[in-house]
């Protein structure tokens, strides 16, 4: 259980910076989010780090 959880961390960031940007453009009370660069750029780079954790866990860590 504990290495097919870990093999899925990345993936799981990359969705929560995901919902983090579509709810900033959509979500009524968040929609001032939008313009904020500090909360578009850590989603992005939410992002981007849960693809290279992905392939990092992936490909190092989780050995079968």
């Amino acid at each position: 259980m504990g290495n097919k959880f870990l093999s899925y961390v990345g993936v799981l960031m990359v969705l929560v910076g995901a919902i983090l940007m579509i709810l900033a453009m959509f979500a009524a009370p968040m929609y001032d989010c939008c313009d904020n660069n500090w909360y578009t750029c850590g989603s992005l780079v939410l992002i981007l780090l849960g693809v290279v954790a992905h392939v990092v866990i992936n490909k190092y860590i989780t050995k079968e």
